[in-house]
């Protein structure tokens, strides 16, 4: 029970660390995103590119798209203005992914205090940089748990069992990143979680690759809690999140077999071979759907437009 809860305690930490890492980001440049997200989508390749970028910055698609659909909701924004956008937040999301990969155990503990004697600043960038810096302490101390107490919880006969037979099992490594990722909110966490797993060698590749592709459709569901009430362009945005990553989903399960099989070629650490799946994973379903992206709207249109305005 003690290393249940400790593994628990990780990942409200991991949690804590993205979103503290958000707030500063935001801190510092809130107004100037929400002007970009508003002015750079006049086609969907600069709403992608914008999109990509804004979510590099502020390391969370999730928080991205809350933020559109609040614009949308407000009548700033229209719903194929954010098709762009929401292509391009699966492709911002996967930099903090490639972060968590670094070593930084050496500097953990001054990164900490000095994040923390910022933050008691009374100026307010100072402070932002100070969460900015606390945030990034915190997912990499998070990170270093997974990784620690992967191999006593496996030791667990119940979970040890549960990770073979996701290990046998790409349907169910799929529904796991998808369902704990719905609960946690944090693709990213379910990431980190599948990486210590795959560094104490209790998770295989093809079983992690599946989870990660769980957990963007598991990340959906906060853009479809925060369209709730905001209005009939809100929910389609939503659903085109949802759409794009099931669609991607689906097209990348019957090739998990070949990037298993090749995951050398892209770093010799599965860690990081993972993280590396995971942008080719992002990029690939964005850059498919991009030229047919009025196609695409038009498809959500169809599915979820068809009862009239109210």
């Amino acid at each position: 029970m003690l290393y249940i809860l400790l593994f628990v305690l990780c990942i409200l930490l991991f949690i804590f660390g993205m979103t503290i890492i958000r707030f500063g980001l935001f801190n510092l440049s809130a107004n100037k995103l929400k002007t970009w997200l508003i002015k750079l989508t006049s086609s969907p390749l600069k709403g992608m590119l914008t999109g990509t970028f804004v979510t590099a910055l502020l390391q969370s698609s999730s928080a991205v798209m809350v933020i559109t659909i609040g614009l949308i909701s407000a009548k700033i924004m229209t719903f194929p203005q954010s098709i762009g956008i929401i292509l391009g937040t699966n492709i911002g999301t996967t930099f903090k992914t490639e972060l968590i990969t670094f070593n930084l155990d050496a500097i953990l503990v001054p990164l900490a205090i000095c994040g923390a004697v910022l933050i008691l600043f009374k100026n307010k960038k100072a402070r932002s940089i100070g969460m900015l810096i606390f945030g990034i302490a915190s997912v990499f101390t998070a990170m270093k748990g997974f990784e620690l107490l992967a191999h006593p919880l496996t030791s667990m006969d119940i979970i040890n069992k549960f990770i073979l037979s996701i290990n046998d099992n790409i349907f169910l490594s799929l529904l796991t990143g998808t369902i704990i990722t719905a609960i946690i909110q944090s693709s990213t966490a379910m990431t980190g979680i599948a990486m210590g797993f795959l560094t104490a060698g209790s998770l295989q590749l093809d079983a992690g690759i599946a989870i990660v592709l769980g957990a963007n459709i598991g990340t959906c569901i906060t853009a479809v809690i925060a369209s709730i009430g905001g209005g009939k362009e809100s929910r389609l945005a939503a659903f085109a999140h949802v759409w794009l990553n099931v669609i991607g989903v689906l097209l990348f399960i019957p090739l998990i077999p070949t990037l298993t099989d090749h995951a050398l070629l892209l770093a010799n650490r599965k860690d990081v071979q993972l993280a590396h799946i995971s942008v080719i994973f992002n990029v690939v379903s964005s850059m498919l759907i991009l030229p047919f992206a009025t196609k695409f709207g038009e498809m959500i249109l169809f599915l979820h437009d068809r009862k009239p305005n109210k």
